[in-house]
């Protein structure tokens, strides 16, 4: 259900909604759940689509860094659109807000009337699920079809031909190289068929990318253009319906051999957390160094499907060995590295992931290197702990701005994993109790200043330039942050205390 439609609902419509950012980002944007939630820290346990209701009592009481991070972390998971109600707790938007909804394309609403949230989950939720059923069932039938043309003999043209006639798509299978492996253009009823799919919003011609995988090997992707008027929704269930029977097509051509199965299945492995010795015997089925540094490779992103073949491109262009794996809105990966310079291909890695064309939103973690194959999975636990990590705490890696280096991260991952949140937030209160206060009492950013200045290893000039700062004012801040916590750090045992606190504050 396009976010235009569920806007017109009588339910919406009641609360008098107010588009306050994005509105370049609302036409033909999806929805596929309405939630409501206070939690702040919600993006993590949402899926990407959802239309997030929230009466804005958390952010009422919010800092400004926190509110603005709660927009960056929706928008980074693919939330569909954001709708704040307004009222005496939370009078207006905060502007810095409205900005970062913008930036980040995620439509912000106002809800301007008091409405009940039950009511507009109920009534718009039933409907996105008479629709997906719907979409399914049709689904279905589209798969069948290609069933019953495989099972006559025809071949992969003949089978896809089926899939483009029953969508009003034009279809093309290509292999993780590029190459064209079979095509078929839009049937002559121009996709009638398509319209039953549920409502459809005009806009652009679009691109649905599907992995149609052959035994857990990615044996190709499938591409439908469905030209302006076409559900993309309908595409792209019809796109998943049909990868089995494509897989079936495919492996009467090009079985996998028994290397891509095991990579495969190490993938996999590695995703749920195996035992090493279990990675090692996987590892060395599939060409990995049983004994040599690997690395880890997570992608978030609503587009993680369309992301594999380049990242397959850039890890084989970085690396001697790699396997990758999609998982939903997770792309993961493992790079075998060399075992000279591997520092510098772990580096080399890292740049090249961040030449990756990447949609707006989505996020790339590398984790720490493993010694050996028997450490991937904790090489990927500690990825994914870092994109859990790095929203929070607004801090740069250093690197390519979408890649998340694990090793930036090491005191807030070894803080989250091995110290009490009581105790770090115990240490932080004492040691930057001072600066906090004079923060919240004054709106000033000493604490984000002090970060910074820490994190350049206290080059103040350097520290300058990344706040745009003059030389003068950075030094002006400087000395009120000494004179609340005691003193110029450098050269004392502060320093390092001081430094761990301030990479601590903004965890839970």
């Amino acid at each position: 259900m396009f976010l235009e439609d569920v806007l017109k609902h009588r339910t919406v419509q009641a609360a008098d909604p107010l588009l306050r950012a994005a509105p370049g980002s609302v036409p033909g944007r999806q929805v596929r759940w309405v939630h409501s939630s206070e939690v702040l820290d919600i993006a993590p346990l949402l899926r990407g689509g959802e239309l997030l209701l929230t009466g804005g009592q958390a952010l009422a009481t919010a800092s400004d860094k926190r509110r603005v991070d709660y927009v960056r972390e929706l928008a980074g998971r693919g939330v569909a659109a954001l709708a704040i109600e307004t009222g005496p707790t939370l009078p207006d938007i905060p502007e810095s807000m409205l900005v970062t909804a913008e930036s980040n394309g995620l439509p912000l609403f106002e809800l301007r009337k008091v409405a009940p949230f039950v009511g507009i989950m109920q009534e718009i939720n039933s409907i996105l699920v008479g629709q997906s059923v719907e979409l399914l069932q049709r689904g279905d039938e589209i798969s069948h079809a290609m069933a019953a043309e495989l099972a006559h003999g025809g071949g992969l043209d003949e089978v896809l031909a089926v899939l483009a006639g029953q969508t009003g798509t034009s279809v093309r299978l290509v292999s993780p190289a590029g190459l064209t492996l079979g095509s078929a253009g839009a049937g002559a009823d121009g996709g009638g068929t398509a319209g039953g799919s549920g409502t459809v919003s005009p806009g652009a011609a679009s691109t649905t990318a599907v992995d149609v995988p052959v035994r857990g090997v990615l044996a190709a992707r499938l591409e439908l253009e469905a030209p302006e008027g076409i559900d993309p929704a309908f595409v792209r269930v019809a796109g998943e319906r049909s990868v089995d029977i494509l897989g079936l097509a495919l492996l009467q051509r090009m079985p996998p051999g028994l290397k891509e199965l095991a990579g495969a299945e190490l993938m996999r492995a590695v995703h749920s957390g195996a035992q090493p010795w279990r990675l090692e015997q996987l590892g060395a089925a599939a060409g990995f160094a049983v004994d040599g540094p690997v690395a880890a490779v997570m992608i978030r992103s609503a587009a993680s499907g369309r992301l594999r073949p380049e990242l397959d491109k850039a890890l084989a262009e970085s690396v001697p060995r790699a396997a990758s794996y999609a998982d939903k809105l997770e792309l993961i990966a493992l790079a075998g590295l060399p075992s000279e310079g591997t520092r510098a291909a772990r580096a080399s890695l890292i740049g090249a992931l961040g030449n990756l064309d990447v949609p707006e939103g989505s996020a790339i973690a590398v984790g720490p290197l493993g010694q050996g194959i028997g450490e991937a999975a904790w090489s990927m636990a500690e990825a994914r702990r870092t994109l859990d990590l790095a929203p929070r705490t607004g801090r740069s890696a250093g690197g390519p701005p979408q890649v998340r280096d694990a090793d930036a991260f090491s005191a807030e991952r070894l803080a989250a994993e091995s110290i009490d949140g009581g105790a770090r937030r115990d240490f932080v209160r004492r040691t930057l109790g001072p600066i906090l206060e004079h923060d919240e009492q004054r709106s000033s950013q000493l604490l984000h200043t002090l970060t910074v200045w820490l994190d350049s290893g206290c080059n103040t000039a350097q520290a300058a330039r990344e706040l745009h700062l003059e030389r003068q004012s950075m030094y002006h801040r400087l000395q009120r942050i000494f004179d609340l916590c005691g003193g110029d750090p450098r050269g004392t045992g502060r320093l390092a205390g001081l430094h761990l606190a301030t990479r601590l504050a903004p965890l839970p």
